[in-house]
């Protein structure tokens, strides 16, 4: 079975559709299409659009009206559908969905910034520490996984536009570059990186300074395949084109074997 996988942090669902998004949507017709950041209810979305397409909605939005929250659109039927880690300070926070398409596992993911201070620096290496064990312990079940999403940290210096000046910046720390790489020997691959080993390849950028138009980019979000099953990828690829974010979507296509 071949799947087409799109992840994209639309920071506002609303917004991105009033951007466009739907059309978008409707072009690139993924199988499965992972949103984080939606900010938004179930009820607040005008889902009719996304059910005309062929999809159906799973949500785990945040307690928090406007805020954080990640929902999947599907083509296919989960077999299953878990919403959160089953750690509350996490889960008020709508930051982990996952639905099983038979041994497949998918998992959207929004991880915490730690842009803002100390308090939320800390809640950040917090998630980090008990994410890695959830998987750890997920993969004891469920060997199939793509995991998804905005991790909210460039791996290595050709994933940033100035590693030099953003060395202490948070997304960028050694701590956080550290935990992505024992995160891949964990057993996962870096899917973009399989088939690209460029610099200048980036999935976000901040509203200011142009950023965007001059490209000082980040690459800061991921779809990680386990790697029984990185063999089946055919290809991973960073949609920089489409401009309803401060974010673009990241793109993977695998082959599943039957």
């Amino acid at each position: 079975m071949k799947l087409k996988i799109i992840s994209y942090n639309v920071n506002g669902i609303r917004s991105a559709m009033r951007r466009g998004l739907i059309k978008w949507l409707e072009y690139e017709n993924p199988d499965v299409f992972l949103m984080q950041e939606i900010k938004a209810q179930p009820h607040q979305i005008e889902l009719e659009d996304f059910t005309r397409l062929g999809y159906q909605g799973y949500f785990h939005s945040a307690q928090k009206n406007g805020y954080s929250g990640v929902a999947i659109f599907s083509k296919l039927t989960p077999d299953n559908i878990i919403s959160g880690c089953d750690i509350e300070k996490y889960d008020l926070e709508g930051r982990v969905l996952r639905i099983d398409l038979g041994e497949l596992s998918i998992l959207n993911t929004y991880f915490p910034s730690g842009s803002s201070g100390d308090a939320r620096q800390e809640f950040k290496f917090d998630f980090l520490k008990d994410f890695y064990g959830y998987v750890d312990n997920l993969m004891k079940t469920r060997k199939k996984l793509i995991i998804s999403g905005d991790y909210n940290i460039c791996h290595r210096a050709i994933d940033i536009h100035n590693p030099v000046s953003n060395k202490n910046s948070s997304g960028f720390l050694p701590e956080e570059r550290d935990w992505i790489s024992s995160f891949l020997e964990l057993g996962f691959v870096d899917s973009f990186r399989q088939f690209h080993d460029e610099g200048g390849k980036y999935t976000w950028w901040t509203y200011r300074f142009n950023a965007r138009t001059k490209n000082l980019g980040w690459r800061i979000d991921y779809q990680m395949v386990s790697s029984d099953l990185a063999r089946h990828m055919t290809e991973a690829n960073i949609l920089s084109e489409a401009v309803h974010s401060d974010h673009c979507p990241v793109l993977l296509e695998i082959n599943l074997p039957d």
